[in-house]
């Protein structure tokens, strides 16, 4: 199944700017403009948070590719998501609910250990790029985007919500597509957004889950 992701894989997009963050790698996937409910009880990823709140900063959300979300410092895939926090509450002494919001996609340069077992990583942003209006052969995936946008509601999916960005609707079909995460970094990967819906397309038809 992976193969027809990796052939429609565009020409890398250029870098706007480079960064310097914390990562955080975990086993999910973020997507632009997605919404993520975190967690937090590790001290390491408790100052992280409270630098961000700060500093008014974003840390990195990458899928981990091998070790696992606590203990040593996991590795991760190369392309990853920023996120702000924007909602929190301090649930009891030592754990934090967050929730963040993605933002641009990074590519990582490279990554080193900061004290305290955190990850932090030089990251160039990757460009977005003008908005895409939908094609009109990929309208007919507007009823299943109206109705993800109904059932994830006002709180986890607030508002614009932009029916007629290409680059927006692969994002939120994506998120929540019933697929490994492996498939879901390949999508996020994916640097042409019209691609992305294609290949969404495809694979809703195949398992006809299409109207």
């Amino acid at each position: 199944m992976m193969a027809w992701f990796d052939f429609l894989r565009s020409p890398r997009a250029a870098a706007v700017e480079t960064l310097e963050i914390p990562l955080f790698p975990l086993n999910t996937v973020l997507f632009p403009e997605g919404r993520l409910s975190l967690k937090l009880f590790e001290q390491r990823y408790l100052d992280m948070a409270a630098a961000c709140l700060r500093d008014d900063s974003p840390f990195g959300v990458c899928l981990i590719a091998s070790g696992s979300e606590t203990g040593e410092p996991a590795q991760t895939h190369p392309v990853g998501t920023l996120a702000r926090i924007g909602d929190w509450e301090m649930e009891q002494l030592g754990i934090l609910l967050v929730t963040a919001r993605g933002g641009l996609r990074f590519r990582i340069l490279e990554t080193r250990e900061a004290p305290g077992r955190l990850l932090t990583a030089k990251v160039e942003l990757l460009a977005a790029g003008e908005p895409l209006p939908l094609p009109p052969e990929r309208r007919r995936l507007l009823p299943l985007v109206r109705r993800i946008v109904e059932d994830q509601g006002a709180q986890r999916l607030p508002g614009p919500h932009r029916y007629d960005d290409a680059e927006w609707i692969g994002c939120r079909i994506s998120e929540v597509l019933p697929v490994q995460n492996l498939a879901k970094q390949k999508l996020l990967e994916l640097e042409d957004p019209l691609a992305r819906l294609e290949v969404l397309e495809q694979y809703l038809d195949q398992r006809r889950l299409l109207d």
